[in-house]
């Protein structure tokens, strides 16, 4: 009996043990790894939409023209923010509002993704050089985003990214990657 016992003990010792492991690793993983972000607003229909779940990347990546990110809260704007990489450090951007069209070191933009043209410049003068460490950001939906053609946001500092969009995991009917 006592044998059967301690076999007994020793199993569910086993389990918590199991479980605690488990646990351990999905904090250091939602810590240091991915993170789970809520879009909020409009800025970036048609791409995603305010109360979207988002997996985000939260170490390990580049970031680079075109990639959805997400910006840190304590930033001056003081939201979190989700917007497209549009230009990186080093590079040219200027916004033509008659036409919408938006260049990047002089080619223009190919932007399947955008609700509508580029009707605003915002209160930045265009052309600018985005800063070597900076990110020139603009949500999807470019008649209703505040972003770098502002200068509410401006440019952005690479170490306020908190990550890269990797993933739509709410609502489920729209789960999959982000382009």
């Amino acid at each position: 009996m006592t044998s059967r016992r301690r076999k007994s003990n020793q199993n569910i010792v086993e389990w918590y043990e199991a479980l605690i492991f488990a646990l351990a690793f999905l904090v250091l993983l939602f810590t240091f790894v991915v993170r789970v972000v809520a879009v909020n607003g409009s800025s970036m229909v048609p791409t995603l939409n305010s109360g979207d779940r988002l997996l985000v990347q939260s170490s390990l990546f580049q970031v680079e023209r075109g990639d959805v990110v997400v910006i840190d809260s304590y930033i001056e704007y003081g939201k979190p923010l989700v917007k497209r990489v549009i230009a990186v450090g080093g590079d040219r951007v200027d916004i033509n509002a008659e036409t919408g069209e938006v260049f990047v070191n002089g080619q223009l933009l190919d932007e399947p993704y955008i609700a509508e043209a580029t009707r605003q410049k915002g209160d930045m003068e265009f052309p600018l050089t985005v800063p070597e460490g900076y990110l020139f950001v603009m949500g999807d939906n470019r008649m209703h985003s505040t972003d770098s053609r502002y200068q509410d946001i401006g440019f952005i500092d690479e170490r306020d990214i908190l990550g890269q969009v990797l993933y739509r995991t709410y609502p489920f009917s729209a789960i999959g990657s982000i382009t």
